[in-house]
């Protein structure tokens, strides 16, 4: 029996993301994946829209997404969409867009789900022990934490503190201003009151951090090393120590620096100074001696449902 097909379709405040995949009982094989910065949130996330720029990059990219999608004869797409649609008054009015244009009904996740479906894709990836870890995915909407291990998610929560907004609130100068950052980890301090209490409560000893800034991160010191990392690779370990000084870089330099430093990417380097203090500031409360980088979030959590769903049927077939 051949094994199912399906798309996953990841429509984040910042970057879409398409993984075309093959299902197997408990794992997956990737038949092609593509990110492509949209920029959704640019220009109405502080506003609570979206901004018809944005509209128009999203439906050109949905466009291709199809595409391929037809042509790989894929039928099963799970399509999903975060903090810039569900926040945005005129999210619905998108929604329906893309359903009339495409026929890909897409899921407007709520934060909670998003937590859970980040966790699942962080546990696929085995980065998790017995140990009480820290896990965070820092989007341009929204930032997802989750406190557990590999067996359970003890607590979850979706904070809207992601890097887009950060950087409408915060990043006016390049590069950015200490005042600037004082204010942002006054901001921070305000509106993590709930994680800040949870991180006392169940005492992670471990931060895990999901995709995007951490893969970044994690580039830039493996270019720093000069070694290439492996693409079978779920997992890579960052130092904090050697955090601290690529963050330290990262706040220091303008755009043109930081797009020189090597293993930065373009769409990357705006967001990446606020994420970078973002994480500066939770390692003020988590004693974990490096960052555990998981390849694995969002769209893989999405796999694992899938997997999970093609196993309930199939046991009815």
């Amino acid at each position: 029996m051949n094994p199912k097909k399906a798309a996953v379709i990841d429509m984040g405040t910042n970057t879409f993301h398409l993984l075309l995949v093959e299902l197997h009982e408990n794992s997956f094989k990737t038949i092609y994946k593509e990110k492509i910065a949209v920029r959704l949130g640019q220009g109405g996330i502080s506003k609570k829209i979206i901004a018809a720029d944005a509209m128009k990059r999203a439906f050109h990219t949905l466009e291709h997404f199809s595409n391929l999608i037809k042509g790989e004869g894929v039928k099963e797409i799970f399509a999903f969409a975060t903090s810039a649609v569900r926040n945005a008054e005129n999210g619905d009015e998108f929604v329906i867009s893309i359903k009339k244009r495409f026929g890909i009904h897409v899921n407007v996740i709520n934060g909670t789900e998003e937590a859970h479906m980040i966790y699942e894709g962080i546990r696929f990836s085995e980065s998790l022990d017995e140990n009480t870890s820290l896990m965070m995915d820092i989007g341009g909407g929204s930032v997802e934490f989750i406190i557990g291990n590999k067996t359970d998610a003890f607590w979850k929560q979706s904070f809207e503190i992601g890097g887009q907004r950060m950087l409408d609130l915060f990043h006016y100068h390049d590069p950015i201003l200490p005042e600037e950052t004082a204010k942002l980890n006054i901001y921070l301090e305000d509106k993590l009151r709930d994680l800040i209490q949870a991180i006392h409560h169940y005492g992670p000893n471990q931060l895990v951090g999901a995709s995007g800034t951490f893969d970044t991160l994690s580039d830039i010191y493996f270019a720093d090393l000069n070694v290439k990392k492996s693409k079978s690779e779920k997992v890579f370990h960052l130092p904090t120590k050697e955090f601290e000084i690529i963050a330290a870089k990262l706040t220091s330099l303008d755009k043109q620096g930081r797009l020189d430093l090597p293993g930065m990417i373009p769409m990357r380097v705006d967001m990446i100074v606020v994420a970078s203090l973002l994480i500066s500031y939770i390692l003020k409360f988590v004693p974990a001696t490096e960052l555990v980088c998981s390849n694995y979030a969002l769209k893989e959590g999405a796999i694992a449902q899938l997997i999970k769903r093609n196993q309930v049927v199939d046991s009815f077939d």
